[in-house]
């Protein structure tokens, strides 16, 4: 079967290489793709949110499958266009992936489907924004309502830096409505999960550090590393969010006619006694939990997708090996605030320290033949072992290998 991959970062590398690993899957496409995709799948030079381009080029390839990886081009209406031309995709519609577009919308599903999480306010002001996080002593957690990349949310401690985000998600990100929410305490996990709209299969859970630097510090980026399993959510603290959390948010989207169909991802904050909240829902994989959570997956994810997005009868049964998955990413100097492009990377190749290692790309670039930086995430390395303290050593030894001017990663992954 043909096989269209929409996206090009790294959390899009690794499904192709996962989907690349069903015998099912003939020919793999992905637009507009990597030249890390590039070596396992045909990349097309169509950008994500040109929506027309790709339904033209899914009907003229006969393209007969689709997974979208990015929100941009979920929250575009990609699946609601597809499906009027009646081409198999897997994904949420426009209206569904509202569930990770707005923030504010997400918390009235929560709060009608009684699934725990912060209290909150919302704001379309400035000066009423500011005297309630006076009113908070600046400890608020605050977030623009639309997509803003992994980068609208910024977590408040003092009051200074809670009334400059406030003003910088006004001016910066040209936020319409703010959320403000109760800062939490705790640790945090991903949970995600595969649904039709009314059959859940739960994927392994996972944690992200979010922080560009050690330690939890610096500023908010999309994610700079990825650990699964996680030791911050046990077993029975995952059947409790499939219960508590997943399930009742399905059906309320199913009670409200906009059934949620596509990847379903609660970022959840677990206190000290093991109570559970939701931070916030995505409407698609996380990046970079993707790139650990396909690496322990050992079922087909092509027939997963398929039968799911088709409504089959009967799903393939999906399982998580037991090894401890790490990765660690390469990000380019100046990073997230201004990243610099264009500089060259060398040692991929050597990276591949033992069979466990895995590179996939998310920001590079080929000019002129020869590998370079071309965003702010540049590179994902990924690494297996028997245990945690085996996969950290295994992923730091093939990040050691590689260089680019201006490499930035933490160094406390997994830690």
């Amino acid at each position: 079967m043909k096989v269209l991959v929409i996206g090009s970062g790294g959390r899009e590398h690794t499904i192709c290489w996962k989907l690349n690993q069903s015998d099912k899957v003939t020919k793999l496409y992905a637009a507009p793709g990597n030249p890390g995709i590039s070596e396992i799948a045909e990349c097309v030079s169509i950008k994500v949110d040109e929506i027309e381009e790709l339904v033209a080029y899914a009907k003229d390839n006969n393209i007969e499958f689709t997974v979208v990886g990015p929100e941009l081009p979920l929250a575009l209406g990609i699946v609601d266009r597809f499906k009027e031309e009646g081409l198999s995709i897997f994904g949420p519609t426009k209206a569904a992936a509202n569930l990770e577009g707005s923030k504010s919308f997400a918390k009235e599903i929560m709060v009608a489907a009684g699934v725990p999480t912060a209290d909150y306010q919302e704001f379309t002001e400035l000066e009423p924004l500011i005297k309630f996080i006076e009113s908070k002593d600046g400890k608020i957690v605050l977030k623009a309502d639309g997509l803003a990349a992994g980068k609208g949310v910024f977590v408040c401690e003092d009051l200074e830096y809670a009334k400059n985000s406030a003003k910088e998600l006004y001016n910066d990100f040209n936020a319409s409505k703010v959320v403000a929410e109760e800062l939490l305490d705790g640790v945090e996990a991903s949970y995600i999960v595969a649904t039709d709209g009314k059959r859940v299969v739960p994927f392994a859970a996972s944690h992200d550090y979010k922080r560009i630097f050690d330690n939890q510090e610096g500023p908010n980026t999309g994610g700079m590393g990825t650990v699964s399993p996680t030791p911050n959510l046990s077993e029975e603290q995952e059947k409790w969010a499939l219960e508590n959390v997943i399930n009742p948010v399905v059906r309320e989207m199913e009670n409200r006619g906009i059934p949620f169909s596509g990847f379903l991802y609660a970022g959840l904050m677990i206190s000290k006694s093991g109570d559970i909240k939701v931070l916030e829902f995505n409407a698609r994989l996380g990046d970079p939990e993707t790139q650990v959570i396909l690496r322990r997956m050992e079922g087909d994810l092509f027939e997963l997708l398929y039968c799911l997005a088709e409504g089959k009868e009967e799903l393939p049964k999906q399982t998580f090996n037991r090894n401890s998955a790490v990765c660690v990413v390469l990000a380019s100097e100046g990073y997230p605030e201004s990243p610099v492009k264009g500089d060259e990377i060398v040692g991929i190749g050597e990276a591949n320290v033992n069979e466990t290692a895995e590179v996939f790309h998310a920001g590079t670039a080929l000019k002129e033949g020869q590998l370079v930086t071309a965003g702010g995430r540049v590179l994902n390395v990924t690494c297996f072992g028997k245990d945690l303290d085996e996969a950290i050593k295994n992923t730091y030894e093939a990040v050691s290998k590689i260089r680019f001017r201006g490499m930035q990663h933490r160094n406390d992954i997994g830690k």
